[in-house]
């Protein structure tokens, strides 16, 4: 795989991964636009019932809703459509037009333990720059399609992205954790059909990093390999491979969720080995298929790659993707109310073991090589 800097026409970064096997002139178009003026980096507010920070990003308003595919924004430049992507492309990641965070980051010279403590504390009108980045990561010029649509040097492509920027965004002043995420489908709320994910360098310790953190100091050590065994021993498991295990777990809060852990510990897609990453991109693209065949059209997920912290707890948080549906039947669809919404508290439509059964037969029914 080739990786490939350059920069766009405002100045935001822009980076090509080239397939193995691609078919690509390693040259590259320059961007054409005129340069646009950034929008101001958002403010973050803390919830002083929750001590939660808030990121008030309104830039995001002016996104652009499911536009025709002729003017896909993530789709290779034409002249007729200008692009965020100026070349022809296997795999582009670039800095998102309008963050959540950043594109400003933090003083290099401050101390880290010391805003880390400042962020825990709680008080009221609290507010803080909200430093860090975001990036845009397009699975495919493609303009339909998800991760699961992609070939297999493809989506090793993409996870190899994922590692390399892991490791990049994890190095910038004030970053504490990096999330690379995928939204799939209108009823997850996306914006644009096109195959694609997202990277958030968060500028804090995530809330549901901060109650496993809590679940872990109650536990023990040991409270992923123990997980992992418990699952592996359960008829929930879908996928046991040399390195990776999938599962659906125990307590699964949706009609359709799946976990992906490592066999060993591992803080993050950065710190995988090649191997391994061969194994989570044939693995996780294959689960994707079989949850497309549990119904006549394709299933609307969120797929998350929860990774420890950048600066703490490695060698406690496990490297974990948690791939989660509202689809609990086949015109039916779990919306957070009353109970999920307000309190937290969910309550689950389908039995975990029936929802393995159902992505078992699924898998069953695949090709070795799907």
């Amino acid at each position: 795989m080739t990786k490939r800097v350059t920069r766009l026409a405002d100045g935001r970064e822009l980076i090509y991964f080239d397939d193995a096997d691609t078919t690509l002139d390693p040259e590259r178009a320059p961007d054409r636009r005129e340069p646009a003026p950034r929008p101001p980096v958002a403010e973050m507010r803390q919830d002083a019932l929750t001590g939660e920070w808030i990121s008030i990003a309104a830039a995001r308003q002016n996104r652009v809703m499911l536009p025709p595919a002729h003017l896909d924004p993530l789709a290779p430049s034409t002249p007729g459509n200008l692009t965020e992507v100026p070349s022809r492309y296997d795999v582009a990641v670039f800095e998102n037009k309008s963050p959540s965070f950043g594109p400003n980051l933090a003083d290099a010279s401050d101390d880290a333990e010391h805003e880390l403590a400042s962020l825990a504390e709680v008080g009221l009108g609290r507010t803080k720059t909200s430093v860090g980045r975001c990036e845009v990561v397009c699975f495919s010029p493609e303009t339909d399609g998800s991760f699961a649509t992609l070939s297999p040097s493809r989506a090793r492509t993409v996870v190899e992205a994922w590692a390399d920027r892991t490791a990049a965004l994890s190095a910038l002043p004030g970053v504490q954790q990096v999330f690379p995420f995928e939204n799939r489908g209108e009823a997850i709320g996306v914006t644009l059909h096109h195959p694609h994910g997202q990277i958030y360098a968060y500028p804090y310790v995530t809330p549901k990093t901060t109650a496993l953190l809590r679940s872990i100091e109650r536990y023990g050590p040991t409270l992923f390999d123990d997980v992992l065994a418990f699952e592996q021993a359960s008829e929930r498991m879908l996928v046991r491979g040399e390195h990776v295990s999938v599962f659906v777990p125990f307590a699964a809060r949706w009609p359709l969720e799946v976990h992906l852990l490592p066999h060993r510990q591992v803080p993050d897609l950065a710190a995988t080995t090649p191997e391994e990453r061969d194994e989570i991109a044939r693995v996780y693209r294959r689960v994707l298929r079989a949850l497309d065949r549990l119904y006549d059209t394709p299933t609307p997920y969120i797929a998350a790659w929860h990774q420890a912290p950048v600066a703490t707890h490695r060698d406690d948080i496990r490297l974990m993707l948690q791939i989660t549906s509202p689809r609990r039947a086949a015109d039916k669809m779990k919306f957070l109310a009353g109970s999920e919404s307000a309190m937290g508290a969910f309550i689950g439509d389908v039995p975990p073991e029936t929802t393995a059964r159902m992505l078992r037969t699924a898998l069953d029914e695949m090709d070795d090589d799907e």
